[in-house]
């Protein structure tokens, strides 16, 4: 490939520039095609390089077509259009079940001088606080059992109630820190 002729990405093992339409090499494991990863490959041979860094089970190379130059700047070009960020749903926003009392929404906070910036976002009533892969690995290692999506925002609700007392705690010491000794026993 000349210097003139455009380029869609270069080999992540040798970097080799892959052509427009060019056949490339991808790795079947998930983690090493993630958006952020994204590796790509111009051979077999650049994609078993990488096999012992990966340190992979079971893997196999896959072969892609790149796309064309016109179909490459649109997808870029529709990246980086701005968009509305999408919603988590409350827990509120699944249907009770009899005796689900665990589904109940988050309790409002009651005005503080120390909430007073909380307050002002609705992000913060929305957003997950646990980090859920990290959660469902330990219930599955403990016990055998999946983790349902919904058990985030309770948790994240409760969360949000224990984090909130905490400051309460701390903003009647008159510090501005939040210790561990301000987190609720119970």
């Amino acid at each position: 490939m000349s210097k003139d002729e455009p380029r869609w990405r270069r080999c992540s093992s040798c970097k080799r520039d892959i052509a427009f339409e060019a056949t490339y090499w991808v790795c079947n494991v998930s983690t090493c095609n993630r958006k952020r990863t994204g590796l790509v490959f111009c051979s077999v041979e650049c994609w078993d390089a990488h096999l012992p860094s990966m340190r992979h089970r079971e893997s196999w190379a896959e072969d892609r077509k790149a796309p064309s130059e016109v179909q490459w700047r649109r997808e870029s070009q529709a990246a980086a259009a701005p968009r509305a960020p999408a919603q988590p749903r409350r827990s509120r926003d699944f249907p009770r079940e009899a005796g689900a009392s665990h589904l109940k929404p988050a309790r409002p906070v009651t005005s503080s001088p120390a909430l007073a910036p909380a307050e002002l976002s609705s992000d913060f009533d929305r957003e997950i606080l646990v980090v859920a892969s990290k959660l469902k690995k330990y219930i599955r290692d403990r016990s055998g059992m999946n983790t349902s999506d919904a058990v985030m925002l309770v948790l994240s609700d409760r969360i949000r109630e224990i984090g909130d007392r905490a400051i309460r705690s701390a903003h009647a010491a008159e510090r501005k820190t939040v210790l561990d000794r301000d987190i609720p026993e119970s």
